[in-house]
């Protein structure tokens, strides 16, 4: 039984005992390369419940105040992300049954469109380990693992940290890769010149925010960009507007961030805006032992205190 079979069983079957008054997944999309979140609350349309290595939504982040039992599909950094909450105080575990789904990485879509260079995709298929796209006089089989997300390369946390119930069995943690390689290479730089590759990495930055508005992290009821008493950072396009918009982002996800890619995938403008909370992300594992989201118990280092906390920075 593949997972979306699964998913649509253990789906169906928590609808019909009335476990929870909705189950939140994924279905086909009308693109080939994208799939849809859903709402289900009718036990006969749990059919419609897919998995595949498109399902690169953040289900998190539909989860912050919502009152009614749910169910979720939780890849490993989604159910991360639902431990944040939890500790947050924007879901109650009692309201949840999650619907784990060991993951092996989720496909990167912008890497297959510069692949294809223009060539429309009209089908892609997966099956052990390959993908086949297909289009208007074009078939191409491609190593999935040649074309995962950026995060999911660096993945160490594949399998959901809690869950009620499992969709397939649990794969094997990646132990061999540096998560932190490509952040250990900005440390070496001097400070100008690691300013001048954040200036150079946000210069075609539109202030659209869909990396905010994808974040699951991201669910303050008034974003500081959009306060206007007292207005925090100018809301134009200018160098230190943008600036500062990504380096604030940064910190309020800091020691809270599962590096999931929410951000990166919804970037028109394919900005690695992951490299700001990636090197937080570090910062916190170094400096507290933690890494967001492994516990539901344990609040983020930065919103805690201990008379033992490190404060050598300060002194």
């Amino acid at each position: 039984m593949g997972h979306s079979d699964k998913i649509s069983e253990i789906a169906k079957k928590i609808l019909e005992e009335k476990t929870v008054d909705v189950v939140i997944g994924f279905r086909k999309g009308t693109l080939p390369m994208m799939r849809e979140p859903v709402l289900i609350k009718d036990a006969e349309r749990t059919d419609q419940l897919y998995w595949d290595s498109f399902c690169f939504i953040n289900l998190a982040s539909y989860l912050p105040k919502r009152e009614e039992k749910i169910g979720i599909i939780a890849k490993g950094c989604d159910s991360r992300n639902i431990a944040v909450h939890i500790v947050e105080n924007q879901i109650k575990r009692e309201q949840l049954y999650i619907i784990g789904v060991p993951c092996e990485g989720m496909v990167d879509r912008g890497k297959i469109i510069s692949l294809l260079d223009g060539k429309e995709v009209r089908e892609i298929t997966e099956s052990d380990g390959d993908l086949t796209v297909r289009g208007d006089g074009f078939e191409h089989t491609l190593k999935k693992g040649d074309y995962l997300q950026d995060n999911c390369i660096r993945c160490m946390h594949r399998n959901p940290v809690i869950y009620d119930a499992l969709a397939g069995d649990l794969v094997e943690e990646r132990k061999d890769p540096d998560p932190y390689d490509d952040v250990k290479a900005l440390e070496a730089m001097g400070s100008e010149e690691r300013w001048e590759f954040f200036s150079n990495l946000i210069k075609g930055c539109t202030r659209c925010y869909a990396c905010r508005n994808a974040c699951p992290l991201c669910y303050c009821p008034a974003c500081f960009v959009d306060e206007s008493d007292p207005q925090w950072v100018g809301k134009s396009i200018d160098p230190t507007d943008t600036m500062t918009f990504h380096i604030l982002r940064a910190y309020h996800c800091a020691g809270r961030c599962t590096d999931c890619g929410a951000c990166e995938q919804a970037c028109p403008v394919d900005i690695k805006v992951r490299f700001f909370t990636r090197k937080l992300n570090k910062d916190v594992l170094d400096l507290y032992d933690c890494e967001a989201g492994l516990s539901t118990e344990e609040r983020p280092p930065l919103d805690t205190y201990r008379p033992d906390d490190y404060d050598e920075f300060i002194r």
